[in-house]
C-alpha cells in the first residue's frame, strides 16, 4: 500500500492553467502506472488520465486530450497533471490513484476505479470568473 499526497488544486480563472502534483510515499516498486481521476458535485468520479512508470505510455481522456496532461517522474514518485484553458466544467475534486501492485493496464482506452488500489485524499479545482 502507497500513500498519495496531492497538492496544486486552487482557483483560477476560466483559460488559466494549473498543475496538480501527487507524490507517492512508501514501496511503489511494484506500480506500474498512476493515474489521476476526478469528480465535480453531483457527479461519478471519471478518469482523467493515467501513464505508465515503465515507460513513456500515457493516456488522457478523449474529452480532455489537448488541454490535460499527465506525466510521470519515478525519480521523485511523483505524477503531475498539468491542465491547460481550463474551463468552469472542470471544477472538481481531483484524485491521484496508483495501480494496483504487480497488476497491468494497456493505453487504449481509459482505464476504470478498480484498476486503482490506492488513492488519494484528493485537491479541490475551481474554474471561476
Amino acid at each position: 500500500q502507497v500513500q498519495l499526497e496531492e497538492t496544486g488544486g486552487g482557483s483560477v480563472q476560466p483559460g488559466g492553467f494549473l498543475r496538480l502534483s501527487c507524490r507517492a510515499v512508501g514501496d511503489t516498486t511494484n506500480i506500474n502506472y498512476m493515474g489521476w481521476f476526478r469528480q465535480a458535485p453531483g457527479s461519478e468520479r471519471e478518469v482523467v488520465a493515467h501513464a505508465s512508470t515503465r515507460s513513456a505510455s500515457a493516456r488522457t481522456a478523449d474529452s480532455l486530450r489537448g488541454r490535460f496532461y499527465i506525466s510521470q517522474d519515478n525519480a521523485q514518485k511523483t505524477t503531475y497533471l498539468a491542465m491547460d484553458k481550463l474551463k468552469p466544467e472542470d471544477t472538481a475534486m481531483y484524485y491521484c490513484a496508483a495501480g494496483c501492485a504487480g497488476r497491468y493496464t494497456g493505453f487504449v482506452r481509459s482505464p476504470g476505479e478498480s484498476d486503482f488500489c490506492d488513492w488519494g485524499q484528493g485537491t479541490q479545482v475551481t474554474v471561476t470568473s
